[in-house]
């Protein structure tokens, strides 16, 4: 999302998460990425691993347009829900954990997901505007869709969200959004594929 919306030409490398075990493990890949998880970015004559190391590298690198606010206090909103979101929710619905889970995977993941949002749906009502902090998009909103895309995945229920589901509709009327798609993605498997 952050590499469309700034303009940044790049070439997607498709990491399948469930073939032959699981293509991340390989030692190929591995070389790449010690922690074994996506995303990864090799950028500029380096390789970046985690999604908000790569954004802020990428807002550093390439400020126009703005994923951060200038208002610190934006700013730190900004931050804090992002980080509610990689930290807080999505982790706990990573492959690695749904495979311990076993038969319960899907109740555990509805039961992560709802709680997370349940906190997001209270913290959004005082940061949103058209977007999760105000009227521009923001690294919040690349890391929002994402979850929402997860918890469709899940069927969880979005009713009591109704602050994250307008966001989320707001922020898929925009090109980026719509080609960065989880279901859009070229090794999306064809049950999940828009």
């Amino acid at each position: 999302l952050a590499l469309a919306l700034k303009g940044i030409a790049y070439d997607v490398v498709p990491v399948n998460l469930l073939k032959d075990g699981g293509q991340q493990f390989s030692a190929e890949f591995k070389a790449l990425n010690p922690m074994q998880q996506v995303p990864t970015l090799k950028i500029d004559g380096i390789t970046l691993s985690q999604s908000l190391a790569i954004i802020n590298y990428l807002e550093d690198t390439h400020p126009n347009p703005r994923l951060l606010p200038q208002d610190p206090k934006k700013r730190a909103q900004v931050r804090m829900i992002a980080d509610h979101i990689v930290s807080g929710i999505q982790p706990l619905q990573n492959l690695s954990i749904l495979k311990q889970m076993g038969e319960k995977k899907t109740e555990w993941a509805q039961n992560c997901i709802a709680s997370g949002f349940q906190a997001l749906e209270q913290i959004l009502q005082h940061t949103a505007e058209r977007y999760c902090v105000g009227d521009e998009v923001s690294m919040a909103d690349l890391c929002l869709v994402p979850q929402v895309s997860n918890a469709e995945r899940f069927k969880v229920d979005m009713g009591p969200y109704p602050t994250i589901t307008r966001i989320n509709k707001a922020l898929l009327e925009l090109e980026a959004f719509k080609v960065s798609h989880p279901s859009r993605q070229p090794d999306t498997p064809a049950e999940l594929r828009a």
